[in-house]
């Protein structure tokens, strides 16, 4: 039988992610396809917590927040159309009051760089390799917060810049926890606004750089996303309808190859126990308030229950609430 289309074997890591392993993601929207759907299935994970990063240099900035448990004071916030803001965060974070702003992302940094020194692994995905500079302070920024562009200086970085940054944070990340593994990966989404060329340009930077520092760190990973896509799906049937972020099928697909290369057997017979779990907390029945359901219902409880006992790592109160008719 002829295949028609060009795959690829993506190797098991030889460090593997559990369900007792914390692990932060970092970076672009596709890392939110990964991170949320392992919060789903109940890993400990920490994804974006400046929310979505696109380049290499807004990465280091946060992380090196984190590393140094960097305390926000007014000072570090700007006020822009009623609203105050870090060029550090997304615009979620923003708020029109001074002190709630600086709360929430000051507990947050505390919360995260917590989560950070204690984490197995840290997943890193590139978007792009051009970055903005507020023209005021020279501040290379996070998000723009609809701020007009022309207060914003735009360039894209080249691979030795992104070596060499994440050389040196590199050597900080390994000092502040030792155990931590990094893992990089570059997003399929291609950022359309800087033309087919300069995104290509943009990917290949990317990619450039990331060879570079697995050359200088060897025991640096690697996930495909980018090569999944472009080599093995290379359909726009995998596209949503902007033709440029990828649908639910193929962000499955990169889910399935990525737990089997990056998630433990174990853990792999655990997420089929909790999708169960999942798929009767999404189950509508016909009729709502029937004996068939409710008896529905009474199984679904029984059954988080015995795996909630099995895994006791596991927190599965929100599900077996609803089961029970609390939620």
């Amino acid at each position: 039988m002829e295949l028609y289309r060009t795959t690829f074997p993506i190797p098991v890591s030889s460090s593997l992610l559990s369900h007792t392993m914390p692990a932060v993601f970092m970076g672009s929207c596709f890392t939110e396809h990964i991170g949320q759907k392992l919060t789903e299935l109940k890993f400990p994970v920490d994804v974006n917590p400046f929310g979505v990063i696109y380049n290499p240099w807004s990465v280091k900035n946060c992380l090196e927040v984190l590393i140094r448990e960097k305390e926000f004071t007014k000072e570090e916030l700007h006020y822009f159309d009623h609203q105050w803001l870090s060029f550090y965060h997304q615009t979620s974070f923003s708020h029109p009051d001074l002190q709630q702003c600086l709360k929430t992302i000051n507990e947050g940094i505390r919360f995260s760089s917590g989560f950070l020194k204690t984490a197995e692994f840290l997943f890193i995905t590139f978007g792009t390799a051009r970055i903005f500079t507020w023209k005021e302070s020279g501040q290379v920024v996070s998000n723009c917060h609809k701020i007009p562009a022309d207060q914003f200086e735009r360039r894209m970085l080249s691979p030795g810049e992104i070596t060499r940054m994440f050389v040196d944070l590199m050597n900080e990340l390994s000092k502040f926890n030792p155990r931590l593994k990094v893992v990089f990966t570059v997003s399929p989404v291609r950022h359309w606004k800087d033309g087919a060329v300069g995104n290509q340009v943009s990917k290949a930077t990317l990619l450039l750089a990331i060879h570079n520092l697995r050359e200088n760190f060897s025991e640096t990973g690697y996930f495909p996303a980018y090569e999944i896509v472009m080599d093995d799906l290379r359909d726009y049937r995998f596209y949503a309808e902007d033709m440029i972020h990828l649908n639910r099928t193929a962000n499955d697909y990169i889910w399935r190859l990525f737990k089997h290369s990056f998630i433990e057997k174990e853990s792999q017979e655990t997420i089929s126990e909790i999708e169960k779990i999942l798929e009767a907390v999404a189950h509508r029945p016909m009729k709502p308030d029937s004996e068939s359901h409710r008896k529905f219902l009474q199984e679904s409880l029984k059954y988080a229950r015995e795996v909630q006992k099995k895994y006791p790592f596991l927190d599965l109160s929100r599900e077996m609430g609803y089961f029970a008719g609390k939620e």
